[in-house]
């Protein structure tokens, strides 16, 4: 059994520090760098790139509305065009980076809003897939399972990996409950590994209502930001590792 760990990283803008990439980094096996919309500049592009490389990480894009105030947070109403070439331009800002060391961008998951809408709006979906598709085929869209997006990626032929989240609640329909409600966010590191090593052994999540629902666990994403962040990715890489499961990034999995 295998199972990708990753984390949103290369959060921090300026002389603003977010995060704990460089404790985090050498924990996961995936990282989903930030490209200038929601955060990041073209220095913590080039810092996070290098800290992947170092520490064997595989590094994918993490595209976001542009949004530095309210972190990509806030929805956006874009056309299908505006949308692919927010996109696209995220994709090339952080492929520039990643060819000049020799690496390959190896998977594409959208940030905050733009994820959260991407996974009920089938256009935006659409859109975002295009872009991927322009750029380069072979990355892989990573997406919560059952959503829009998921379901759009694999009808165009792409590869795709199942999303979950290990210090997010879920909703029935298997979205993620919004931030603006209680208990959106679960800081309990006991009940969030739990929840993890079932969602991937098992394929089964309990809702926030308490319903049973099925679910992927392809990879498994702890916020970079979070309180207990770095607590979450040593307590449930050391827990799956336990059950067995290794852990490694998407691109040695089969999709």
């Amino acid at each position: 059994m295998r199972v990708d760990l990753n984390s949103d990283i290369g959060e921090s803008f300026g002389r603003y520090t977010l995060g704990m990439d460089e404790r985090i980094i050498p924990l996961v096996s995936s990282v989903n760098a930030a490209c200038g919309f929601h955060a990041a500049d073209p220095c913590v592009m080039e810092k996070t790139v290098e800290r992947a490389a170092v520490a064997g990480a595989a590094v994918g894009a993490h595209p976001g509305f542009p949004d530095l105030m309210g972190f990509g947070r806030r929805n956006m109403q874009l056309s299908p065009a505006e949308a692919k070439a927010y996109v696209l331009y995220q994709l090339g800002a952080l492929d520039a980076f990643l060819r000049v060391r020799g690496q390959r961008m190896q998977h594409v998951k959208p940030h905050g809003a733009l994820y959260n809408m991407a996974a009920k709006d089938p256009v935006l979906a659409r859109a975002i897939c295009e872009a991927v598709l322009a750029f380069d085929r072979e990355l892989i869209v990573l997406a919560l399972f059952g959503g829009a997006l998921y379901q759009t990626a694999k009808e165009l032929g792409l590869r795709t990996a199942s999303e979950v989240f290990a210090d997010r609640a879920y909703e029935a329909d298997g979205t993620l409950v919004p931030r603006s409600k209680p208990g959106a966010m679960l800081t309990d590191e006991t009940l969030a590994i739990a929840r993890v090593v079932r969602m991937v052994t098992e394929g089964r999540l309990t809702a926030v209502d308490g319903q049973d629902i099925p679910i992927r666990a392809d990879s498994i994403c702890v916020h970079g930001d979070g309180e207990k962040a770095l607590l979450f990715v040593e307590r449930i890489r050391a827990a799956l590792e336990r059950k067995g499961v290794e852990i490694c990034p998407l691109r040695e999995m089969a999709l």
